[in-house]
């Protein structure tokens, strides 16, 4: 089990070490050239737009496993830094039978379903006139959300067995 949970810590931390940080890249160029032509050269685009939001998605589901890795998912520091790390464990089993599990599982079903569906239909996007087909980016989405059901998952594994033995999994 210790191998496959670092498994998946070692696919979101490559994720997002060696991805997502150039797709950070990527977004601020796309954006960056879209109010370049549409405030300066006074020819804005119709595909600018479009890739923006695309990379946007991209760029932010794909870092969801490397964000819940770190740890860095909002919380309410005020109350919970105060707690022991078992205390911790405690209420991160608790929140993610409530909240996170519940949420990830109905993601990737909605995301499965859109991705088949896509590809299934070629799907095409009404939004320029050059019609791209939604695909590929609604398959890179459905990459970070399982991703980051996986990374949940192993998390709440680790957070059981703290809760229980008092003791870090790793």
């Amino acid at each position: 089990m210790r191998k496959v949970l670092k498994a998946i810590d070692a696919v979101n931390e490559w994720m997002g070490t060696k991805l997502v940080k150039w797709l950070a890249v990527v977004l601020i160029l796309v954006v960056t050239g879209e109010v370049f032509m549409r405030f300066v050269l006074n020819r804005p685009t119709t595909q600018g737009p479009m890739l923006a939001i695309w990379t946007g998605a991209v760029f932010y589901t794909l870092s969801w496993g490397y964000i819940h890795l770190h740890q860095g998912h909002v919380r309410v520091d005020i109350v919970y830094g105060r707690f022991s790390p078992r205390a911790k464990a405690i209420f991160d089993v608790i929140c993610a039978i409530v909240f996170l599990l519940p949420l990830i599982g109905l993601m990737s079903y909605a995301g499965f379903k859109w991705t088949w569906y896509a590809w299934s239909t070629w799907e095409r996007t009404q939004e320029t006139f050059w019609y791209p087909i939604t695909g590929p980016t609604r398959t890179l989405v459905f990459i970070g959300i399982a991703l980051f059901t996986l990374q949940g998952i192993a998390q709440f594994i680790r957070d059981i067995y703290l809760a229980v033995r008092n003791k870090a999994y790793d």
